[in-house]
């Protein structure tokens, strides 16, 4: 947008703070190379377009916002004089992209004073070379070490996933080994029982009923119910009681294994009824046989599913042999981060999962997003970690518009106010020297910002504090968006 061009005058250019040390010479060569321009109420320019003017205000109001998803998002007002804004790094030349990083618009006559980019880039490496030279190091220096701390960052989260995936591995892998070397034993002994009973007096029909009752038997530990602590304790107790009445020794051993498999007296009447007296604790023995190797056989069912149900989260997370652009269910990729951050949550931390299942799938950069949550997951757990280690992580899902919203709630002491504004910023932490690099919440904030075109922000009052992503529910082509590791921040 073009404004009404008005004399540039040294004297009053000379009254802007950037510009009160400058010679009469340098102020005469701005304003033959430069223009005041009085705007009325509107847009000057607009984020995305090639960056051609650097403008410092002489009198007015302007507000600088960004695009964030569908919305133009407020990230500065101020009438103070002397502010500016535009081309700011133009005197890097080709080696970053000249184009606005930020809109902005004024809300009342404003004007400015608006210098040409390859002006101001002149006059900068004319002027102050050393200064241009400091600040083009500083520029690319943080970048440089940004992103090998973002590095580091992501390395260091992957050796906590590692540790925690073998960790997690371990416990299923040892219950298998075990229930094998366990169901390699009762086989044994079930075989031995199986001769002992075929060599007694067995007539061919009381044997079919026998095998018959166990056929049922392995059914019904299939089908086993839950019980209580009590009502399990009150079946053990009835169990127990008739093996002792029918002579049969340890029944105080057998009948918490019956119960396990939903076994009860009427069940042992059955048994009972089969055989005579004296075959029956034999008959019994094989059954408890039979009954340990399905129970056995069941956990080494649940384990192995386990670690099958473990890789294929640590899959999920990592987004191997995936798209990296694709439209997901966010819900699993919430569920992967969980899973494989289980280790690190720990018992004393309970996580409320708050899904709506109705919410679609949208377009996004999955395996990034997996890294948000495990950022903001991390956090909350530091957060609850510090004040005593218990607490509860609430993870929502909801839709607000054209939006998605994920929410990572936390019962920890909260955010105190003097640094809630400065926590997206680069290398800014609170956590003790050697426990955090600072860049977590900025490389949140880039993937969901930039990347995605979210938003990210926090609520916090002591014991409750809210991460909140925003996600649009479309999303432009993925090679428009910009990179987020080298998109700018407004200014």
């Amino acid at each position: 947008m073009s404004g009404q061009v008005m004399p540039c005058s040294p004297t009053e250019i000379s009254s802007l703070f950037l510009f009160e040390k400058l010679s009469p010479e340098q102020l005469g060569r701005l304003c033959s190379e430069g223009r005041v321009e009085r705007f009325e109420p509107g847009p000057v320019y607009t984020e995305g377009d090639p960056a051609t003017c650097f403008y410092v205000m002489v009198e007015g109001t302007v507000v600088l916002y960004r695009r964030v998803g569908g919305d133009d998002v407020e990230v500065s007002r101020t009438s103070q004089r002397g502010v500016y804004a535009g081309a700011m790094q133009a005197y890097l030349g080709d080696q970053v992209p000249q184009v606005y990083n930020n809109s902005m618009r004024v809300t009342e006559p404003t004007r400015f004073f608006v210098l040409p980019a390859e002006s101001f880039s002149a006059v900068m490496r004319e002027w102050f070379p050393m200064a241009a030279h400091l600040l083009e190091g500083l520029f690319f220096g943080s970048k440089n070490t940004q992103r090998a701390v973002g590095q580091r960052e992501r390395l260091l989260a992957l050796g906590s996933l590692s540790a925690g995936l073998t960790h997690e591995l371990n416990n299923p892998a040892a219950a298998a080994v075990r229930a094998t070397a366990t169901l390699r034993e009762r086989v044994g002994k079930m075989r031995h029982k199986l001769a002992v009973i075929a060599s007694g007096a067995y007539d061919p029909e009381a044997l079919a009923r026998l095998i018959e009752i166990q056929e049922r038997t392995a059914e019904l530990v299939a089908k086993a119910p839950a019980l209580s602590p009590l009502e399990a304790s009150d079946r053990e107790d009835d169990l127990a009681d008739w093996l002792d009445d029918h002579g049969i020794q340890e029944g105080w051993r057998l009948a918490p294994t019956f119960v396990q498999a939903g076994l009860d007296v009427d069940w042992l009447e059955q048994v009972a009824a089969t055989v005579d007296e004296d075959t029956l604790p034999s008959a019994v023995g094989w059954l408890n046989y039979t009954v340990e190797t399905e129970l056995l056989m069941d956990e080494i069912d649940d384990s192995t599913n386990r670690i099958s149900h473990l890789v294929d989260a640590a899959k999920q997370y990592s987004q191997l042999d995936r798209a990296p652009y694709r439209v997901v269910d966010v819900h699993e990729l919430l569920d992967s981060t969980l899973l494989m951050l289980s280790g690190k949550i720990g018992q004393r931390i309970e996580v409320v999962k708050d899904y709506d299942r109705t919410l679609p799938a949208i377009p996004a950069y999955p395996a990034e997003l997996n890294q948000v949550w495990t950022n903001l997951v991390d956090n909350a757990v530091f957060a609850m970690d510090s004040a005593g280690g218990e607490g509860t992580l609430t993870v929502r899902t909801a839709r607000e518009g054209d939006r998605l919203l994920v929410e990572f709630r936390d019962t920890g002491p909260g955010i105190a106010p003097d640094v809630r504004g400065r926590i997206f910023d680069p290398f800014f932490t609170t956590k003790p020297v050697g426990q955090g690099t600072g860049l977590g919440l900025d490389i949140s904030w880039r993937i969901v910002v930039n990347k995605h075109h979210g938003s990210l922000h926090v609520e916090s009052v002591p014991g409750d504090t809210r991460f909140q992503v925003l996600l649009p529910l479309t999303a432009p082509d993925p090679d428009s968006a910009p990179d987020a590791e080298t998109a700018e921040e407004p200014v």
